[in-house]
């Protein structure tokens, strides 16, 4: 079997078997490109190529029966890959049976597997999903100029602007975001030139994000951001998570490496709106679910819901 995490810092591939789990893992720092058909199929699969050859030629694994790949992006820019992708794993691979999934989804797997419950995947950006194991909810991912309330993005552009509101003079500044700020930046001034021609803003203002929390238990300003951020998490989880039964509530992402300053306001929020559920610890990451999905896939025990955008199942020919 073959599993494949494909996001915003590149693509870690594991091969393996249903018997022996990953056998070994590669990974690439490049992400797969976007362009006007979405997610480049064509650059996805120049990658995956010279890396599965390599491992399956290390692993002695001579049959991909199996793959999943989970792609950020899937949802809203995955057609290309939707249409390409199952015929050129199965030409280069001999794979017939083929799970296209969200990264959203391939968190939640690795998170929680095929359990109801929630899941907040909080990175540069945040998104919610959900499954009453029936169908999937979701909620944000809408990148940062429309959403991703929370995440990364969101926190180190709020962090940012109060720190600009300190240098104007005007209310609602910080001081201490400021400091941090041009230590990080340079004189504020300058900021707005190194920000907004970057391709990478997303990145470059989430980077700000644990100046923020540092500053959070000696200012308020920040405190309040953080406070803010949790709201927003807990928002979108109650959105999605199953109403009925005792559903399972994880959080996964880089963000959450932040810790108290964030956690703590996140905690009170999810037992606020969510007395129901159980917060539980991930089992694992996406690559995990990415494992976890082509497992189940590979022996016909796949229970979580498919979905045409989120989770596509394509089978062919049996392994």
């Amino acid at each position: 079997m073959l599993a494949v995490d494909s996001g915003g810092s590149g693509l870690r591939v594991v091969v393996g078997t249903v018997r022996r789990g990953a056998l070994a893992q590669r990974e690439s720092r490049e992400p797969v490109r976007t362009g006007a058909r979405g997610i480049d199929p064509e650059h996805l699969m120049r990658q995956l190529v010279p890396m599965v050859r390599a491992l399956t030629e290390a692993t002695g694994v001579d049959r991909l029966g199996t793959a999943v790949v989970g792609a950020a992006g899937l949802t809203t820019l995955g057609e290309a890959l939707r249409a390409e992708l199952p015929e050129a794993l199965g030409r280069e691979f001999g794979v017939g049976r083929v799970a296209l999934a969200a990264d959203a989804v391939t968190a939640y797997a690795g998170a929680l597997g095929a359990t109801p419950g929630a899941v907040v995947a909080a990175g540069t950006g945040l998104i919610a999903v959900g499954t009453d194991l029936t169908r999937w909810h979701r909620a944000d991912g809408w990148g940062h100029l429309l959403g991703d309330c929370g995440g990364g993005a969101w926190i180190g552009r709020a962090g940012l602007e109060c720190a600009l509101r300190a240098h104007d003079g005007r209310a609602g500044g910080s001081r201490a975001l400021l400091a941090r700020a041009e230590e990080l930046f340079g004189p504020m001034p300058g900021l707005p030139s190194l920000l907004y021609p970057r391709p990478d803003r997303p990145a470059v203002l989430a980077s700000f994000a644990p100046q923020v929390a540092v500053c959070a238990p000696d200012d308020p300003v920040a405190a309040d951001i953080l406070r803010t951020a949790a709201r927003h998490m807990a928002e979108s989880a109650a959105a999605v998570c199953p109403t009925e039964g005792r559903p399972q509530v994880a959080l996964t992402g880089g963000l959450f490496k932040i810790g108290e300053p964030l956690l703590v306001p996140l905690e009170e929020e999810l037992a606020r709106r969510l007395p129901h559920a159980r917060r539980v610890a991930p089992a694992g990451d996406p690559l995990h679910g990415s494992v976890r999905i082509a497992t189940d896939l590979a022996v016909g025990a796949l229970t979580l819901p498919s979905d045409g955008a989120m989770l596509h199942v394509v089978t062919g020919k049996s392994d």
